[in-house]
């Protein structure tokens, strides 16, 4: 294979170290078109040009590529960070795309004489403390909020030098008068007594909530000691606004601490990745992005990305690192836990959840903003879980009623583009079948649907659904055979209980996760077949039970002789009513027939 491409990236190829690195892949243009990591870089990328790629996207990219760079570093590690920072910064083609458009606020602690704390949206870099960012502004100001009930800080912007202190340039302003500022301005409150207070906000913000509460406390021992009873029930007063906001803000227990937790959930197209960041119990960061696949990225490559991504968005160091799989390159100093019972596993769930939710109102807006985009989506997830060749555009479903083998009905609902289409459901009453067989009613039912498709020329669908497991699929298949479509159309079984999917000839069914789409669409069509079917025999052993003398009267139907029934009470009533009193119940014509039959057949 390798030989079909020019002699330019055959002798590149040839030429490559077997060591890690990073490549980059050019086109005629010299645009760069990817960037990749490798434990070893010739191998890595000979497998592009060594082989056939299912991918279309992928094969499209390696026919464009003219030109390969390349960067040799010590270690996988060294080309992941590599690989990362160069599609941040070049954004290639080809490259998983991260959509983050959002600009996310940070809290800032400015480099300053006596420090103002503020929030911002754009991280500069002036020596000032950033936090964050924050991906929910109300959590920010909540947190903003409960720093100054417990800490009077200035708000100002003066340059409070120790010179322009010393000189009175400044007067108290309201936030002085009203307790939410010591007027450090006017030498009312020193340097150090404030800076401990910064120090005690630092680790507020770094979530460190338990080392602020002992400072706290041990302060106010220290005013009691004094006799500083003043001082004492206001330290007494920020104790307990802290103790309230770190008890809402836990989540598991205070042990799990300095703590990153990742979950992913993938489609066909994008990736959601959510970020918990943990100290003492509380989640004090939290996040989710959505990372566009372009190549057939794996769940591990763009995890690998996501950690590196939120790891350096908001400055963690955390040595715990809790993850749904062990990625294969590791990070220094860490350690990937995958967490099986207790508080983790809770904060791994929690975090799918967050993952799933976003996911879900991505989709809920691309529906609403781009409805065909959504349908797609669905149609190639469908095909890829159920091992489908096409995109299931049309599902046939059915499924049988009967009581003890009477009134013996089928219902068949369509479904285009995984919705209902009403107009083309359909219903038939068995009629070569005796007692309750649900494998022969099966049987003849798709028999009678498929004969007809065949005969008329209607189109067939992409996927039939049977209601029921490997009993009512082998009977479905059968008529298939006997009708010459089998491989022609696809057909699955779904049972009850445990909502396993049957494929023909397959012993094993294929369990699809609860909260798939694929499963939901299918269970809706089984839904949809279940309730139109009941319906109908409900309907037909109705109109069978209420057979009456009435019924053999022509040109009387089960609904006349119902309004009859329901006025006069009983057919010996009707018999022995007048034409005037039939003629008010149901009109002159109609009253006429039963009026004439009754008549004729007086004993």
């Amino acid at each position: 294979m390798i030989d079909a491409y020019s002699d330019h990236i055959q002798s590149l190829i040839r030429s490559l170290p077997e060591t890690p690195g990073v490549y980059q892949y050019y086109d005629a243009e010299n645009t760069l078109l990817y960037v990749g990591k490798a434990k070893n870089l010739k191998k890595r990328v000979s497998s592009y040009f060594s082989k056939v790629h299912d991918n279309a996207r992928l094969r499209l990219m390696v026919r464009k590529i003219t030109d390969i760079k390349t960067v040799k570093v010590n270690t996988e590690l060294d080309a992941l960070i590599l690989e990362n920072n160069l599609i941040k910064s070049l954004k290639p083609r080809y490259n998983v795309n991260l959509r983050d458009d959002k600009t996310y606020p940070w809290i800032v602690l400015k480099k300053e004489r006596f420090p103002r704390l503020m929030y911002t949206r754009n991280k500069v870099m002036d020596k000032s403390e950033y936090y964050g960012p924050y991906a929910s502004v109300k959590l920010m100001h909540t947190l903003l909020d409960l720093i100054r009930q417990i800490y009077p800080l200035r708000t100002c912007s003066y340059d409070l030098s120790e010179e322009n202190i010393n000189k009175g340039k400044f007067r108290p302003c309201l936030e002085f008068h009203i307790g939410r500022c010591k007027a450090p301005c006017v030498n009312k409150q020193g340097i150090d007594e404030y800076n401990e207070n910064i120090h005690e906000i630092r680790q507020i913000l770094k979530g460190d909530l338990g080392f602020a509460l002992r400072d706290l406390k041990e302060k106010m021992h220290q005013a009691s000691d004094r006799y500083d009873f003043e001082a004492a029930e206001s330290l007494k007063k920020r104790i307990d606004i802290l103790s309230v906001y770190q008890g809402k803000s836990t989540v598991v227990h205070p042990s799990v601490t300095d703590t990153d937790v990742y979950n992913i959930i993938s489609d066909e197209k994008n990736a959601y990745v959510h970020y918990f960041k943990i100290n003492n119990g509380a989640i004090i960061h939290a996040q989710t992005i959505e990372l566009r696949k372009k190549i057939e990225e794996t769940d591990e490559e763009l995890l690998l990305f996501a950690i590196l991504e939120f790891r350096g968005r908001f400055n963690s160091s955390s040595k715990d690192i809790l993850v749904p799989f062990a990625p294969h390159i590791e990070l220094p100093g860490c350690e990937y836990i995958i967490p099986k019972i207790g508080d983790k596993k809770h904060l791994m769930d929690l975090c799918f959840r967050n993952a799933m939710a976003y996911k879900q109102e991505r989709e809920k807006q691309i529906a609403l903003t781009d409805p065909d985009r959504h349908t797609e989506r669905i149609m190639k997830q469908m095909m890829k879980d159920l091992r489908l060749t096409e995109q299931p555009r049309r599902i046939e479903g059915f499924d049988n009623s009967n009581i003890q083998g009477a009134y013996a009905v089928s219902a068949m609902p369509v479904f285009i583009d995984g919705k209902p289409a009403k107009k083309e459901y359909r219903h038939y009453n068995v009629k070569t079948v005796e007692g309750p067989n649900d494998f022969a009613t099966m049987e003849e039912v798709i028999t009678r649907r498929y004969s007809r498709v065949i005969e008329e020329n209607l189109p067939l669908p992409q996927l039939i659904v049977i209601d029921g497991g490997k009993g009512q699929l082998g009977a479905a298949v059968e008529s298939l055979k006997k009708l010459g479509l089998m491989g022609k159309v696809a057909i699955i079984g779904i049972a009850k209980r445990l909502e396993e999917i049957y494929f023909p000839n397959d012993p094993l069914p294929l369990y699809l996760d609860k909260r798939s789409e694929t499963l939901k669409v299918i269970q809706h069509i089984r839904d949809e077949a279940h309730r139109f079917g009941i319906t109908h025999h409900r309907n037909k052993r109705s109109r069978e039970t209420f057979k009456t003398e009435l019924s053999e009267i022509k040109g009387i139907s089960d609904k006349t002789a119902e309004r009859l029934l329901l006025e006069l009470k009983s057919v010996k009533n009707i018999k022995e009513a007048s034409f005037e009193e039939l003629e008010k119940v149901v009109g002159k014509s109609k009253a006429s027939l039963v009026f004439d039959y009754f008549k004729e057949n007086k004993d």
